[in-house]
């Protein structure tokens, strides 16, 4: 599929000054410490998008309807770019981008995770709040010689001085646990604790009390591997699909937040394509609940649905 034809959910591309939703693929994998793959992530997770129908059977919506949608020519890095050159160009081409919470939804997909903390360095005021949902802590200071390591973005995200709800969490060294135990800026809620439907509640009225500027980061590691194997570093154990749907429904249709931004990172395409159909469904059910939450179910009439025939 050319660059210039990246669709999603087979829908035209409307300009992105009159999109409500903006998504930017962003092809960039460096020095994962396992499976390789994320730079297949974005194409993959938009094309599979098409087998996603265009009714939301838990709102009970068809978003698109509603809004129009903007997908950007696919982001890459050249094989010779410094690190920290691509992350610069991330974060000013990010910032670039029109629109403003509320106005916009802005969603990201990678790639490895981290261009996190340079979408949100260009799109996130400081001191905001990252909703952090990953199988992996990612505090390292550095890995394998780099402070832009997948390894690294919570730490990142910190140096930006952003509040961290961490979900999921089940793989970590020993200094990262002992930094989340002393930073009252961290919150972390492990993947074994949210198998307690107690647990899980305390996570989700924890979501709604949230207010102001916030972005919603998920590596899909954070998801057990048996539903979701296509990750670039699978952790046992994780997430299943309500709970993480029950994460996004009470951060979007029950806070106060003001979502900024979202990205989906760190997929593996695999050839049974569960886990691509899996990432294009989360991405449905964002769009979904950021169309709810901003009023959009009562603009039906405009969206980009509607100019396309698919029986």
């Amino acid at each position: 599929m050319p660059m210039s034809e990246l669709r999603y959910q087979f829908l035209p591309n409307t300009a992105e000054s009159d999109a409500e939703i903006i998504l930017l693929p962003v092809a960039y994998e460096k020095a994962l410490s396992s499976k390789p793959g994320t730079a297949l992530a974005p194409e993959a997770i938009l094309q599979s998008s098409e087998q996603i129908e265009f009714y939301d059977e838990t709102l009970c919506w068809s978003p698109m309807k509603s809004m129009r949608i903007s997908v950007h020519p696919l982001i890459t890095n050249a094989p010779a770019e410094d690190e920290s050159l691509f992350h610069a160009r991330l974060m000013k081409f990010a910032s670039g981008l029109p629109g403003t919470a509320g106005e916009k939804l802005f969603v990201a997909l990678g790639g490895d995770h981290s261009i996190t903390p340079s979408l949100t360095d260009g799109r996130l005021p400081p001191a905001s709040t990252v909703i952090f949902l990953d199988a992996h802590a990612d505090l390292r200071t550095t890995y394998q010689g780099s402070t832009y390591s997948h390894a690294c973005p919570a730490h990142r995200l910190r140096a930006q001085d952003h509040r961290l709800i961490m979900i999921g969490i089940r793989s970590l060294f020993e200094d990262e646990a002992e930094r989340i135990d002393k930073d009252p800026s961290i919150e972390i809620f492990s993947a074994e604790a949210l198998q307690h439907q107690a647990q899980l509640s305390e996570l989700l009225e924890r979501l709604s009390s949230i207010q102001g500027p916030t972005w919603l980061t998920i590596d899909m590691d954070v998801f057990d591997p048996a539903s979701v194997p296509g990750v670039s570093t699978p952790q046992p154990g994780g997430l299943g699909w309500y709970q993480v749907l029950d994460i996004i429904k009470a951060l979007f249709l029950r806070s106060e937040a003001v979502i900024y931004g979202a990205d989906i990172v760190e997929l593996v395409p695999e050839p049974s394509e569960v886990s691509q159909i899996t990432a294009a469904k989360l991405l449905q059910k964002i769009i979904s609940c950021w169309g709810i939450s901003n009023g959009h179910d009562r603009n039906a009439g405009k969206g980009s649905q509607l100019t396309i025939g698919y029986e």
